[in-house]
Protein backbone atom coordinates (compact mmCIF):
# COMPACT_ATOMS: atom_id res chain seq x y z
CA UNK A 1 0.00 0.00 0.00
CA UNK A 2 1.22 3.66 -0.76
CA UNK A 3 1.34 6.35 1.79
CA UNK A 4 0.09 8.64 -0.75
CA UNK A 5 -3.63 10.09 0.33
CA UNK A 6 -6.77 9.41 -1.40
CA UNK A 7 -7.91 11.66 -4.33
CA UNK A 8 -11.30 11.99 -2.67
CA UNK A 9 -12.01 11.31 1.11
CA UNK A 10 -15.78 12.03 2.71
CA UNK A 11 -15.78 11.05 6.01
CA UNK A 12 -19.28 10.96 8.03
CA UNK A 13 -20.99 13.36 5.86
CA UNK A 14 -24.50 14.53 6.53
CA UNK A 15 -26.72 16.80 3.84
CA UNK A 16 -30.54 18.20 4.57
CA UNK A 17 -32.82 20.20 2.39
CA UNK A 18 -34.46 21.77 5.51
CA UNK A 19 -36.12 18.90 7.38
CA UNK A 20 -35.31 16.27 4.66
CA UNK A 21 -31.52 14.62 5.51
CA UNK A 22 -30.31 13.24 2.74
CA UNK A 23 -27.40 12.24 3.63
CA UNK A 24 -27.25 10.67 6.99
CA UNK A 25 -23.51 10.37 7.49
CA UNK A 26 -21.83 8.69 4.45
CA UNK A 27 -18.15 7.76 3.87
CA UNK A 28 -16.36 7.10 0.75
CA UNK A 29 -12.47 6.90 -0.62
CA UNK A 30 -11.31 6.91 -3.75
CA UNK A 31 -7.66 6.62 -4.37
CA UNK A 32 -5.86 7.34 -7.42
CA UNK A 33 -6.88 5.14 -10.17
CA UNK A 34 -9.74 3.72 -8.10
CA UNK A 35 -13.06 3.74 -9.73
CA UNK A 36 -16.20 3.97 -7.37
CA UNK A 37 -19.68 3.65 -8.26
CA UNK A 38 -22.16 5.08 -6.53
CA UNK A 39 -25.80 2.98 -7.16
CA UNK A 40 -29.48 2.96 -5.42
CA UNK A 41 -32.74 4.27 -6.00
CA UNK A 42 -34.17 7.38 -6.80
CA UNK A 43 -33.70 9.13 -3.48
CA UNK A 44 -31.25 7.45 -1.69
CA UNK A 45 -28.61 10.26 -2.25
CA UNK A 46 -25.97 9.50 -5.11
CA UNK A 47 -26.18 12.47 -6.66
CA UNK A 48 -26.40 14.76 -3.67
CA UNK A 49 -22.90 13.16 -2.86
CA UNK A 50 -21.31 13.38 -5.68
CA UNK A 51 -22.29 17.15 -5.65
CA UNK A 52 -21.47 17.60 -2.07
CA UNK A 53 -17.91 16.07 -3.09
CA UNK A 54 -17.20 18.79 -5.68
CA UNK A 55 -18.84 21.79 -2.94
CA UNK A 56 -21.22 22.18 -5.37
CA UNK A 57 -23.56 21.42 -2.93
CA UNK A 58 -23.06 22.44 1.10
CA UNK A 59 -23.01 19.79 3.69
CA UNK A 60 -23.98 20.06 7.57
CA UNK A 61 -21.42 18.22 8.98
CA UNK A 62 -18.63 15.88 8.29
CA UNK A 63 -15.26 16.15 6.42
CA UNK A 64 -14.00 16.49 2.51
CA UNK A 65 -10.13 15.83 1.95
CA UNK A 66 -8.84 16.25 -1.78
CA UNK A 67 -5.60 14.67 -1.19
CA UNK A 68 -5.33 14.73 1.97
CA UNK A 69 -6.40 18.49 2.24
CA UNK A 70 -9.47 18.59 4.44
CA UNK A 71 -11.98 21.32 3.27
CA UNK A 72 -11.65 24.58 5.57
CA UNK A 73 -15.74 25.74 7.01
CA UNK A 74 -16.92 28.51 8.29
CA UNK A 75 -19.85 28.39 10.15
CA UNK A 76 -21.86 25.28 11.67
CA UNK A 77 -25.37 23.09 10.62
CA UNK A 78 -27.21 24.95 8.52
CA UNK A 79 -24.78 27.74 8.23
CA UNK A 80 -22.09 25.74 7.11
CA UNK A 81 -20.18 27.18 4.35
CA UNK A 82 -16.79 26.70 2.64
CA UNK A 83 -14.35 29.09 4.19
CA UNK A 84 -11.72 29.59 1.54
CA UNK A 85 -13.38 30.54 -1.93
CA UNK A 86 -10.08 29.41 -3.67
CA UNK A 87 -9.55 26.14 -2.08
CA UNK A 88 -13.04 25.77 -3.68
CA UNK A 89 -12.01 26.64 -6.72
CA UNK A 90 -8.77 24.57 -7.22
CA UNK A 91 -10.55 21.21 -5.96
CA UNK A 92 -13.26 21.82 -8.41
CA UNK A 93 -11.04 22.65 -11.38
CA UNK A 94 -9.56 18.89 -10.25
CA UNK A 95 -13.05 17.63 -9.68
CA UNK A 96 -14.57 17.61 -13.69
CA UNK A 97 -18.08 16.92 -13.21
CA UNK A 98 -19.81 15.22 -16.71
CA UNK A 99 -24.13 16.06 -15.86
CA UNK A 100 -26.54 13.57 -17.30
CA UNK A 101 -27.65 16.68 -19.23
CA UNK A 102 -24.79 17.72 -21.09
CA UNK A 103 -24.78 21.53 -20.13
CA UNK A 104 -22.74 22.45 -23.46
CA UNK A 105 -23.46 25.96 -24.34
CA UNK A 106 -25.48 26.14 -27.54
CA UNK A 107 -23.90 29.15 -28.71
CA UNK A 108 -20.12 27.70 -28.76
CA UNK A 109 -18.68 25.09 -31.84
CA UNK A 110 -18.26 21.87 -29.86
CA UNK A 111 -13.99 22.99 -30.06
CA UNK A 112 -14.69 26.30 -28.11
CA UNK A 113 -16.91 24.11 -25.49
CA UNK A 114 -14.35 22.44 -25.10
CA UNK A 115 -11.59 24.76 -24.92
CA UNK A 116 -13.59 27.66 -22.34
CA UNK A 117 -12.53 26.33 -18.59
CA UNK A 118 -9.20 25.93 -19.30
CA UNK A 119 -8.81 29.17 -21.25
CA UNK A 120 -11.32 31.53 -19.33
CA UNK A 121 -10.73 29.45 -15.67
CA UNK A 122 -7.09 28.31 -15.39
CA UNK A 123 -6.09 30.74 -17.88
CA UNK A 124 -3.80 28.16 -19.90
CA UNK A 125 -2.13 29.46 -23.07
CA UNK A 126 -5.20 29.03 -26.01
CA UNK A 127 -3.00 27.42 -28.79
CA UNK A 128 -1.76 24.57 -26.18
CA UNK A 129 -5.65 24.11 -25.22
CA UNK A 130 -6.77 23.47 -28.89
CA UNK A 131 -4.19 20.79 -29.23
CA UNK A 132 -5.09 19.20 -26.11
CA UNK A 133 -8.95 20.10 -26.50
CA UNK A 134 -8.74 18.18 -30.24
CA UNK A 135 -6.87 15.48 -28.63
CA UNK A 136 -9.62 14.77 -25.75
CA UNK A 137 -12.47 14.60 -28.65
CA UNK A 138 -10.28 12.52 -30.94
CA UNK A 139 -9.80 10.51 -27.67
CA UNK A 140 -13.75 9.84 -27.28
CA UNK A 141 -14.44 9.61 -31.31
CA UNK A 142 -15.77 13.02 -32.26
CA UNK A 143 -12.92 14.60 -33.81
CA UNK A 144 -14.28 15.08 -36.50
CA UNK A 145 -16.79 17.39 -35.28
CA UNK A 146 -15.07 20.23 -33.43
CA UNK A 147 -16.56 23.00 -36.00
CA UNK A 148 -20.31 21.88 -35.14
CA UNK A 149 -22.80 23.20 -32.91
CA UNK A 150 -23.84 21.20 -29.57
CA UNK A 151 -27.57 21.19 -31.61
CA UNK A 152 -26.09 19.30 -34.85
CA UNK A 153 -25.32 16.43 -32.31
CA UNK A 154 -26.60 13.32 -31.35
CA UNK A 155 -27.00 13.10 -27.33
CA UNK A 156 -24.35 10.26 -27.20
CA UNK A 157 -22.69 12.61 -28.93
CA UNK A 158 -23.08 15.52 -26.61
CA UNK A 159 -22.31 13.39 -24.15
CA UNK A 160 -18.96 12.93 -25.70
CA UNK A 161 -18.19 16.03 -25.67
CA UNK A 162 -18.92 16.75 -22.59
CA UNK A 163 -16.37 14.16 -21.05
CA UNK A 164 -14.00 15.74 -23.30
CA UNK A 165 -14.67 18.91 -21.81
CA UNK A 166 -13.90 17.45 -18.46
CA UNK A 167 -10.78 15.77 -19.63
CA UNK A 168 -9.18 18.83 -21.02
CA UNK A 169 -9.50 20.33 -17.67
CA UNK A 170 -6.44 17.48 -16.82
CA UNK A 171 -8.09 16.51 -13.61
CA UNK A 172 -7.17 14.88 -10.49
CA UNK A 173 -10.55 12.93 -10.76
CA UNK A 174 -13.55 12.52 -13.44
CA UNK A 175 -16.99 12.36 -11.79
CA UNK A 176 -20.08 11.46 -12.97
CA UNK A 177 -23.42 12.01 -12.44
CA UNK A 178 -26.04 9.49 -14.55
CA UNK A 179 -23.84 9.76 -17.95
CA UNK A 180 -26.22 7.89 -19.26
CA UNK A 181 -29.42 7.76 -18.38
CA UNK A 182 -30.50 10.71 -20.88
CA UNK A 183 -29.99 8.67 -23.69
CA UNK A 184 -31.63 5.80 -25.85
CA UNK A 185 -29.81 2.95 -25.44
CA UNK A 186 -28.01 2.47 -28.77
CA UNK A 187 -26.22 5.72 -27.84
CA UNK A 188 -25.88 4.86 -24.23
CA UNK A 189 -23.13 1.94 -25.51
CA UNK A 190 -21.05 4.80 -27.15
CA UNK A 191 -20.49 6.74 -23.89
CA UNK A 192 -20.00 3.56 -21.91
CA UNK A 193 -17.72 2.89 -24.44
CA UNK A 194 -15.80 5.97 -23.50
CA UNK A 195 -15.77 5.76 -19.53
CA UNK A 196 -14.66 1.24 -20.06
CA UNK A 197 -11.39 2.99 -22.05
CA UNK A 198 -10.82 5.76 -19.24
CA UNK A 199 -10.69 3.50 -16.54
CA UNK A 200 -8.42 0.98 -18.49
CA UNK A 201 -6.17 3.84 -18.52
CA UNK A 202 -6.50 3.94 -14.73
CA UNK A 203 -8.01 7.51 -14.24
CA UNK A 204 -9.79 8.01 -10.69
CA UNK A 205 -13.26 8.29 -11.26
CA UNK A 206 -16.83 8.82 -9.38
CA UNK A 207 -19.84 7.26 -11.03
CA UNK A 208 -23.35 7.58 -10.37
CA UNK A 209 -25.10 5.01 -12.34
CA UNK A 210 -28.38 3.00 -13.19
CA UNK A 211 -26.57 0.63 -15.76
CA UNK A 212 -25.64 -2.37 -13.48
CA UNK A 213 -23.55 -3.30 -15.80
CA UNK A 214 -21.29 -0.67 -16.47
CA UNK A 215 -20.62 -0.78 -12.26
CA UNK A 216 -19.78 -4.03 -12.41
CA UNK A 217 -17.42 -3.74 -15.89
CA UNK A 218 -15.63 -0.78 -14.56
CA UNK A 219 -15.66 -0.38 -10.65
CA UNK A 220 -13.00 -1.51 -8.51
CA UNK A 221 -15.48 -0.59 -5.92
CA UNK A 222 -19.08 -0.61 -5.31
CA UNK A 223 -21.24 1.59 -2.96
CA UNK A 224 -24.84 0.75 -2.56
CA UNK A 225 -27.00 3.96 -1.25
CA UNK A 226 -30.27 3.35 1.08
CA UNK A 227 -32.11 6.30 2.22
CA UNK A 228 -28.98 8.09 2.91
CA UNK A 229 -27.06 5.74 4.33
CA UNK A 230 -25.04 3.27 2.79
CA UNK A 231 -26.27 -0.39 2.86
CA UNK A 232 -23.88 -2.16 1.53
CA UNK A 233 -20.41 -1.79 -0.31
CA UNK A 234 -17.40 -3.93 -1.35
CA UNK A 235 -16.08 -5.09 -5.06
CA UNK A 236 -18.36 -5.51 -7.77
CA UNK A 237 -18.37 -9.43 -7.43
CA UNK A 238 -19.20 -9.82 -4.02
CA UNK A 239 -21.87 -6.86 -4.67
CA UNK A 240 -23.62 -8.21 -7.48
CA UNK A 241 -22.25 -12.12 -7.01
CA UNK A 242 -23.01 -12.53 -3.20
CA UNK A 243 -25.21 -9.12 -1.59
CA UNK A 244 -25.80 -9.82 1.78
CA UNK A 245 -28.69 -7.51 2.65
CA UNK A 246 -32.33 -7.87 1.21
CA UNK A 247 -32.14 -4.10 0.10
CA UNK A 248 -29.47 -4.67 -2.24
CA UNK A 249 -30.71 -7.90 -3.77
CA UNK A 250 -34.32 -6.18 -3.96
CA UNK A 251 -32.98 -3.44 -5.62
CA UNK A 252 -30.65 -5.75 -7.87
CA UNK A 253 -33.82 -7.72 -8.39
CA UNK A 254 -35.82 -5.24 -9.62
CA UNK A 255 -33.29 -3.32 -12.02
CA UNK A 256 -32.77 -7.05 -13.96
CA UNK A 257 -36.63 -7.01 -14.19
CA UNK A 258 -36.60 -3.28 -15.82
Amino acid sequence: MTDTPPVIEIRDLHKSYGSLHVLKGVDITAHRGDVVSLIGSSGSGKSTLLRCANLLEDSQQGDILFKGEPVRWKGKGAGRRPGDGKQVLRIRTNLSMVFQQFNLWSHMSILQNVMEAPCTVLGRERAAVETAARGYLDKVGIGDKCDVYPAQLSGGQQQRAAIARALCMEPEALLFDEPTSALDPELEQEVVKVIKALAAEGRTMLIVTHDMKLAADVSDHVVFLHQGRIEEQGPPDTLFGAPKSDRLRGFLSATQAA
